[in-house]
């Protein structure tokens, strides 16, 4: 095992190998930041007292994350139920480790006061509707992300690249991207609340993705009957019996009534990875799959989250075989925390090993899943124990950010733990 502090949970010998080849390099950060009106449902996420707060929680983050505690915020971090936000955590590693740092507005309602690269995206709708965002916005936003992928990646020569969100709610999304590529994600994802709200989130997904289907039936009738008027109009006596058949046979071929066996039933009846992101995702997910593409290609890749990037992976591999896109399966992990992969009332284990077991995503089999041993049970900070009674748990790439410090600079619990612990010192000094 190359270092104590990381835990690998799945693809064990895949895992190993990937931090003994990234072992003494340091990261570049990447932070995707977008919105879904999903988020503001009430009691839908604690990541933001209010839905009114929840409106900025990723401005906030952001800010913290580039300035530090001692800025003057626009966007100050917003009041939790419990606990304190997982941007102490990023922030104070990355800070440590002067890790290059670079945010991208996926689709916010309002810009953040930071220097953002913006990917003129915009905020999706709740997934509950099944439109969450228009189909031309995600083909943007996936050109998008392959775009920054290949670029951010060229400029690493050795290290490798951490690609971390902030979506309030995004847990409820990424239920339903994983759902409807076919995967058993039910009770499985986790949540910001101590105990997940899996009934809730389930119901919003069945919802989105019932109204997905009406829609696509409809536009399926729709399509038939035109095609149907159009050949009875064009109808013309003088033809040979053979020629009508021949013509008549058409609608059947280009709809779904025609019976396909095999390979071809199977590609039939699957799911557009970017017309489900449409439907029920968030513009964050699109982005990062795109990324995590083209940057594997060429360099080592972590992403950094817990069901979210679960979900993202799925997609990568969806839209991989979907779309015939090349990448390296072997160069991408996904990182988290302990409170996530251990949480009590999740299944992240389960989840991340069911990945493998579904036909459109299963040339990227599991993804190791990889967790920092952090522990906040001694922290002198109730915000910080609060972790431990499974508030919060993961967000802005805090997982990933201490298996950073943990491959790169040996970086021992006691040492992370000051380091956060001196972030919530100097906020709370700036604040009085």
């Amino acid at each position: 095992m190359p270092n104590a502090q990381i835990r690998i949970y799945t693809q064990k010998e895949q895992g190993e190998e990937w931090l003994r080849q990234y072992r003494g390099c340091l990261p570049v950060f990447a932070c995707v930041l977008g919105f879904s009106e999903t988020g503001l449902i009430p009691g839908i996420s604690a990541a933001g007292r209010t839905p009114e707060d929840r409106k900025y929680t990723a401005c906030a983050d952001a800010e913290f994350l580039y300035y530090g505690p001692e800025h003057k915020a626009q966007y100050p971090l917003p009041p939790l139920a419990a606990g304190a936000s997982p941007v102490l955590i990023s922030r104070a590693v990355f800070e440590s480790l002067k890790t290059p740092v670079y945010l991208l507005n996926a689709g916010l309602p309002q810009p953040p006061a930071v220097p953002v690269i913006d990917l003129g995206g915009t905020p999706a709708k709740c997934l509950s509707g099944g439109v969450a965002m228009e189909i031309t916005t995600v083909h943007h936003l996936f050109e998008q992300g392959l775009l920054w992928g290949e670029r951010l990646a060229a400029n690493i020569q050795q290290g490798y690249l951490i690609v971390g969100e902030c979506v309030v709610g995004g847990t409820t999304t990424a239920l339903a991207i994983l759902t409807g590529l076919g995967i058993e994600a039910a009770g499985k994802v986790n949540s910001s609340h101590p105990v997940c709200n899996h009934a809730q989130k389930w119901a919003l997904v069945q919802a989105g993705l019932e109204k997905m289907r009406e829609s696509k039936e409809q536009e399926e009738i729709n399509f038939q009957s035109r095609i149907q008027n159009r050949s009875t109009e064009r109808s013309v006596p003088q033809e040979s019996p053979k020629s009508q058949i021949v013509r008549l046979s058409v609608p059947l071929r280009g709809s779904k009534l025609r019976a396909a066996s095999g390979r071809e039933a199977e590609v039939q009846n699957s799911v557009d990875p970017l017309q489900l992101v449409a439907a029920v995702g968030d513009p964050m997910q699109v982005v990062v799959a795109g990324m995590a593409i083209a940057a594997s290609r060429s360099c080592g890749v972590m992403l950094a989250g817990g069901t979210q990037m679960l979900a993202v992976y799925a997609l990568i591999t969806a839209i991989a075989q979907v779309y015939t896109l090349s990448w390296r399966p072997e160069a991408v992990v996904v990182g988290t925390t302990r409170w996530v992969a251990e949480d009590p009332t999740g299944a992240t284990v389960d989840l991340a090993l069911s990945l493998g077991k579904v036909s459109l995503t299963q040339s990227g089999r599991t993804p190791p899943l990889l967790a920092t041993d952090l522990s906040f049970a001694d922290s002198r900070y109730p915000q910080l124990r609060a972790y431990e009674q499974g508030f919060v748990k993961e967000g802005m790439g805090a997982g990933a950010a201490c298996i950073a410090a943990h491959l790169s600079q040996d970086w021992q619990p006691h040492q992370l733990l000051a380091a956060i612990e001196a972030q919530l010192e100097r906020l709370s000094t700036a604040s009085h």
